[in-house]
């Protein structure tokens, strides 16, 4: 085993990803291309029931720079895991005549008075964490540590332990980056020697000049495609071409390498990088240094709990899906923004970069099978060759994948939803928001979940959301701005809206359906049902969000109030809407007599019966304590 001499073998991970009676999938990201052993035991005794070298059975690493390796362990065993027992995995690095295990790599990766990390398999989904948004410069806390708490109480009882984690979308924030975390980014890309890479398109001509750039900090709006008419920028960074349509507002420091992303993801799982990290040492512009001054104290509090996400991570099955974020803000919103933005090698090549790094961090333990074969043979053509030819076919394969959702064979079954990648476009307008997705995969999810008596059913963006905000999303669309307000929801485009709403309606799909959702920065719980229908179908809309994110607060308690006068469950202002057909209650947190909306950075908790219909629904605060949801009688 050789690697860099200054580096730990582990670098990120291991993380818990698909976990099933007959899977187990870790991630693992490592200094050096290792030898390693997956070993299994029964946590009862002791006894080691498997032990095999990881190559056996998993498919090789993909090398991301030249100290820099992704591993993703996928192991099937001959006989299928016993249910709801304790089980623990150890990974074996072997150098020569030495043998190190994990607690010799990295002694916080256990709770206390365990030896091993810890895991448990639950067919029966009877207890389920949730969330979505974690942006590392955020002043809030990160709600990812309560689950830490959670699990180191409970570490031992598989009776009281979550059955897996779900993040809803925007893991990464590629598009609004914090300056001291892009310095950060630099840093460790550079220590890991992550590859570097030529831009066409732009006038840095490849990421050394990015690097030198007197705008890469703070000012990435001044090299990226922008949606404004300037003709200076046009012509100075896309030679009079038709311009990309970037519509963040936080450009500033968005991610544009793959290098950049790799080390976002590496900073944002683990604590192993941040020792060789200096943010004292950026190159900032005399104007930013205060903002620099103050997003570095967020960062750092976001850096020193990294070492109890790592850990949670390590023993709790985590399942992840993409949102705008991940990507950039407003991802194929529009049928003109997707004709723009993929137009040109340069968006095109930083869209197909978050999609590289999502595979490599998030896709691929959702379900590897989905990326044998050819994918995977695209990804390892890339990383022989990076930064050129062999990384703009991977991004051409990539834009054309159709296969990002996936299901669990749990119960309820688990459906998780790709609503970014392949949309349904409004045949009226270029600017009109997409539908989230097109009726081909519509039909596919309706098949999908005929005759189950339940289902639980993943959507990013919530399908019932906040009327109010989504009537200004549609009064601001109309005036031909839909970029402004992000009016991005099911309701927003009338063929998806109404094929969603008609899934609900027929009579062979399920009778509960419990939807967890994230992306708006609050939370809140609906029970929906069918109006004049004896037997409507239960429908529960439970979303959480952000892990460490929030909505500017005046703003949402001045929706909260007037959509709770405007459009409350008996409204007539609700025939006006596309859910017409629907009764929607809001339940009411336990910590306010009013509100139905819940802004602090949380973790959203759902307890199931075995039917598949929430027992409880509840937020888990960063700051602490726990937030219910009450229906209202």
């Amino acid at each position: 085993m050789q690697q860099h001499a200054d580096l730990p073998p582990i670098i990120a991970g291991p993380i818990l990803r698909r976990v099933t009676r007959d899977q187990l999938v870790l991630w693992v990201a490592t200094s050096s291309e290792l030898s390693m052993s997956l070993c299994l035991y029964r946590h009862t005794d002791q006894h080691c029931f498997f032990k095999g070298d990881i190559g056996d059975f998993s498919p090789p690493p993909v090398r991301i720079g030249e100290h820099a390796y992704i591993y993703l362990i996928d192991f099937k065993p001959q006989d299928p895991f016993p249910a709801e027992e304790l089980l623990q995995y150890d990974l074996l690095f072997h150098n020569g005549q030495e043998e190190s295990s994990l607690v010799d790599c990295m002694s916080h990766i256990v709770y206390e008075g365990q030896s091993r990390p810890l895991f448990v398999v639950k067919p029966v989904l009877d207890h389920i964490l949730h969330g979505s948004c974690r942006k590392p410069h955020d002043p809030s806390k990160d709600a990812l540590l309560r689950i830490d708490n959670e699990l180191a109480t409970t570490v031992t009882k598989p009776e009281k332990r979550p059955a897996l984690l779900m993040m809803t979308g925007d893991q990464i924030y590629a598009d609004d980056v914090g300056g001291p975390m892009l310095v950060a980014i630099h840093q460790a890309a550079a220590k890991l020697g992550l590859f570097k890479e030529h831009l066409t398109g732009a006038v840095v001509a490849d990421s050394d000049q990015l690097l030198a750039s007197k705008f890469c900090y703070y000012k990435r709006e001044e090299l990226l495609p922008h949606n404004k008419e300037t003709k200076n920028l046009r012509d100075r960074f896309f030679g009079g071409v038709r311009k990309p349509i970037f519509t963040t507002a936080s450009a500033h420091n968005h991610l544009v390498t793959l290098a950049e992303l790799a080390a976002m993801y590496l900073l944002i799982w683990s604590p192993a990088l941040w020792k060789y990290v200096d943010l004292d040492s950026g190159d900032i512009p005399e104007g930013n240094r205060e903002q620099y001054k103050t997003e570095s104290k967020d960062v750092g509090a976001f850096a020193e709990g990294l070492g109890n996400v790592q850990r949670l991570l390590a023993h709790m099955p985590t399942y992840m899906i993409f949102d705008d974020h991940d990507v950039t803000d407003d991802w194929n919103l529009s049928r003109g923004w997707e004709e723009v933005a993929y137009e040109h090698p340069f968006s095109r090549r930083i869209i197909g970069n978050a999609l590289i790094a999502y595979f490599l961090f998030q896709g691929w333990g959702n379900n590897p099978q989905q990326f044998e074969g050819v994918f995977l043979e695209h990804v390892h053509d890339c990383f022989h060759e990076p930064g050129g030819e062999k990384q703009d076919a991977l991004i051409n394969y990539l834009l054309k994948f159709e296969a990002w959702n996936y299901s669990l064979p749990t119960k309820p079954k688990m459906v998780v939803l790709d609503t970014r990648t392949n949309r349904w476009w409004s045949e009226s307008s270029l600017t009109k928001p997409s539908g989230l997705m097109e009726w081909e995969d519509l039909s596919e999810l309706q098949q999908e979940l005929m005759h189950q008596p339940s289902v639980l059913l993943i959507s990013p963006a919530p399908i019932f959301g906040v009327k109010l905000i989504e009537v200004v999303q549609r009064i601001i669309t109309y005036c031909g701005h839909p970029l402004v307000v992000d009016a991005e929801n099911w309701m927003a485009h009338p063929g998806s809206a109404n094929v969603i709403l008609n899934i609900f309606r027929h009579r062979h799909t399920p009778k509960n359906f419990v939807i967890l959702s994230g992306d708006v920065h609050y939370s809140f719980a609906y029970d929906v049902k069918l109006r004049y229908r004896r037997n409507s179908p239960n429908i529960w809309q439970i979303t959480c969000s952000g892990f460490k994110n929030e909505f500017p607060h005046r703003l949402l308690r001045w929706f909260d109030r007037a959509n709770r006068w405007l459009y409350a469950s008996r409204s007539p202002l609700n025939w006006f809407t596309r859910r017409r057909k629907m009764r929607i209650k809001a339940r009411r947190p336990d910590n306010h007599d009013a509100r139905q909306l819940v802004n602090e950075s949380s973790v959203g908790r759902v307890r199931l019966n075995e039917q598949g219909e929430p027992t409880e629904i509840s937020v888990l605060p960063g700051r602490g304590g726990e937030v219910k949801f009450y229906a209202q009688q």
